[in-house]
């Protein structure tokens, strides 16, 4: 039989509009090469979210290996402003052009198809597992989440996991993530009193509140940084009232941050932080200042390991590149993992994804299934 190709699963992938949270019929696309390569497969949709679960080898393994990915893509855009069809997969000059080329549906056919290809040449002692989502892209309440939720129900368990989102800088092989910071989003609404602007005296000022607050925050680092992550960063995204009125003080305002923050805190430590301020700045202008906090995520870290030396090595043997274990970035479904086992993060070159006229390089999808199943067959070498 011949060996799978994941340059034609990616185009096959990139032709399935799947839009968060519309599937496409992607998943059909993966049972169908999984299933006929001997995978258990079982959809575990939720909320209206379609996820894949799919297994080779004996439920409950003692190794067992474990692939994540995301087949949702994020809204096209401009279209006038592509020059090729985002959902037609053409390949131009190397390259093929489509929304999710590089994140991350090319990610996933690389990884499905060295799995499909390991298992029938080389049956390993333990299992592969592959846990697709249509749900990275969006809420993500009902992706990942709910198929780890189902596999705990089923007793069904990853060893080791290796998610396939993009994670290289500049070069194949440059980086790999070993852990994510947190994210977490504050929204303070201040309620003062209004008045005219001309007698600021008779009125209590919730932007004056506001931006005192907005520079308390930015003037008090939370951290300088960890062993394994940068400094924590807290960025203002937003301070509003909606006043028109240019002679008015408003009575109601309102800001809004969104921290990053490492392994020295969490979630709930840097509510408490911000909660503090706020109080302070409170006392001091008589304004009152109400706080709403959602955490995406906390921070974490696989420690350099056998594990991390094993992800590391292949890529390096079929790169030439020694990757650098990086923590950098936004979140990623590995948030979630890493409550089930761990998980280290190895993908193509990103700076495509999200963009008009996102592409991936044909040669770089075939490179990193070559990478993936390196890493499989030393795993259970």
């Amino acid at each position: 039989m011949p060996d799978t190709d994941p340059v034609a699963l990616t185009a096959a992938l990139i032709r399935c509009a799947s839009v968060t949270p519309v599937e496409g019929g992607t998943m059909a696309v993966l049972e169908t090469l999984l299933g006929n390569a001997g995978f258990a497969c079982q959809r575990v949709d939720r909320g209206g979210v379609a996820n894949l679960f799919a297994r080779w080898g004996r439920k409950g393994a003692n190794r067992s290996f474990g692939f994540n990915g995301h087949v949702d893509v994020v809204p096209v855009g401009d279209l006038a402003a592509w020059t090729q069809d985002p959902f037609g997969a053409a390949v131009v000059d190397g390259w093929m052009y489509g929304r999710g080329a590089t994140d991350m549906k090319s990610g996933v056919a690389a990884f499905a198809a060295a799995a499909v290809d390991f298992v029938r040449k080389t049956p390993p002692d333990g299992a592969v597992i592959l846990t697709i989502t249509g749900d990275e892209e969006g809420p993500s309440v009902d992706g990942t989440v709910a198929l780890l939720d189902w596999m705990a129900r089923e007793g069904e368990r990853m060893t080791h996991c290796l998610v396939g989102e993009p994670t290289c800088p500049e070069t194949l092989g440059d980086m790999m993530k070993i852990g994510r910071r947190g994210s977490l989003t504050a929204w303070f609404t201040a309620q003062g009193a209004q008045g005219h602007s001309a007698y600021p005296h008779r009125a209590r000022n919730p932007l004056t509140a506001l931006v005192k607050l907005m520079t308390r925050l930015e003037a008090q680092p939370l951290d300088q940084g960890t062993a394994h992550f940068d400094a924590s960063t807290l960025a203002i995204t937003t301070i509003d009232c909606g006043n028109a009125a240019t002679n008015v003080i408003p009575a109601k305002g309102s800001a809004t941050v969104n921290i990053r923050f490492n392994d020295a805190h969490t979630g709930q430590s840097v509510t408490d932080w911000l909660a503090g301020h706020a109080q302070a700045v409170e006392r001091e202008t008589g304004v009152g200042i109400g706080l709403r906090v959602s955490i995406s995520g906390e921070s974490f870290v696989t420690a350099p390991g056998p594990f991390t030396a094993l992800v590391a090595g292949a890529v390096t043997a079929e790169t030439g590149v020694v990757p650098q274990a990086s923590t950098s970035g936004g979140t990623s479904d590995a948030r979630f993992v890493k409550d089930h086992c761990p998980v280290v993060e190895f993908g193509l070159v990103g700076q495509t994804m999200h963009q008009v006229d996102e592409r991936v390089e044909v040669a770089q999808i075939v490179k990193l299934k070559a990478i993936y199943a390196r890493i499989l067959q030393e795993y259970f070498a």
